[in-house]
């Protein structure tokens, strides 16, 4: 990839007035804009991005044994559910939350505004449990951060620690993340959804980490068979989100003209490649064909923002060109 495709790039996400955008290829950085030299340092929300970093978690707690593998059901951290009236509660398991298919009745802002409702009730572990199942575990995916809010208290249960000096024992300490904040709960539960503050470098390294398939410098952090399971996808996305879910990740295939994926795609080139997303414009993408990490930050309310996607309308082409 030669810096004239990077001018191009640069050019084209002014206008959209991105907070940050970096890209790393081969664990080098090729790329680094941000719309003011502060914001390097800054950390902002990753929003939904700490579901991914939750997905992390979960796996480097189930390679050390400390929890039991995603097929448990999570009646052995719950046994209230063992009393609900509705039996198929019960059938719940960890991996029907990783990939929120638990079937609990839940619309994350619209309809029941299932969201804002948990974060104004005082326990919201016992909220999400106490919600009526839509339908049996497993059936479907519904985009929920109740399911993520359960693994984190999940993970405090099974490790003794809370979620956040879990991931600075774990994942933050050996990436050298040292500069975050994590949002809690009532219980003091951080926040398994959202809630995290972090700067863009370190979103990259996070993106790097799955891309070294969970190895950073000497340390194995997170198995490769786990990175691999977690990251493959699982089950179709709910409308209006596109491509497939998996353990609290996206996946997805670009391909030159996406309207036309319906027609033969077995000719066209595609890049393959997975990402955390949180509201508002945060993402991190990585692409294993072709070694490449990409992180966008974005701090500009709804009707501000620009409407490109600058992975999809730029980059993604830029590097199928490559």
């Amino acid at each position: 990839m030669n810096t004239m495709n990077f001018s191009q790039l640069t050019s084209a996400i002014e206008p959209v007035d991105l907070r940050s955008c970096l890209i790393s290829r081969d664990g080098h950085m090729v790329y680094e804009y941000y719309r003011n030299q502060q914001i390097a340092n800054q950390t902002a929300k990753v929003n939904s991005c700490t579901k991914s970093i939750l997905s992390a978690l979960i796996c480097i707690a189930m390679d050390k044994g400390i929890l039991p593998e995603a097929d448990t059901l999570i009646t052995q951290f719950f046994p209230q559910l063992l009393n609900d009236p509705d039996a198929r509660k019960r059938e719940i398991t960890i991996e029907h939350l990783l990939t929120m298919t638990s079937g609990f009745s839940w619309t994350e802002f619209g309809g029941q505004k299932s969201f804002p409702r948990m974060t104004r009730s005082s326990h919201w572990v016992d909220f999400v449990l106490e919600q009526p199942l839509a339908e049996a575990p497993g059936t479907r995916m519904e985009y929920s951060s109740g399911d993520s809010q359960l693994l984190s208290a999940i993970l405090v249960q099974a490790s003794g620690k809370t979620t956040a000096r879990f991931a600075e024992e774990e994942l933050f300490g050996p990436l050298g993340i040292d500069d975050y904040t994590w949002e809690a709960d009532p219980q003091g539960i951080h926040t398994g959804g959202y809630g995290m503050r972090m700067r863009p470098s370190d979103m990259l390294k996070f993106g790097q980490l799955y891309l070294q398939e969970g190895r950073w410098e000497q340390q194995q952090l997170i198995s490769p068979e786990r990175v691999h399971r977690s990251v493959q996808p699982a089950i179709p996305a709910n409308p209006p989100n596109f491509g497939f879910y998996a353990w609290h990740w996206w996946t997805h295939t670009y391909r030159e003209d996406n309207a036309m994926q319906q027609l033969d795609s077995s000719t066209t080139p595609a890049i393959h490649y997975y990402y955390a997303r949180g509201y508002g414009g945060q993402f991190i993408y990585i692409i294993p064909s072709l070694k490449i990490v990409v992180v966008t930050t974005d701090d500009k309310r709804k009707k501000e923002r620009h409407p490109a996607n600058v992975f999809l309308d730029f980059i993604a082409p830029m590097l199928l060109k490559a």
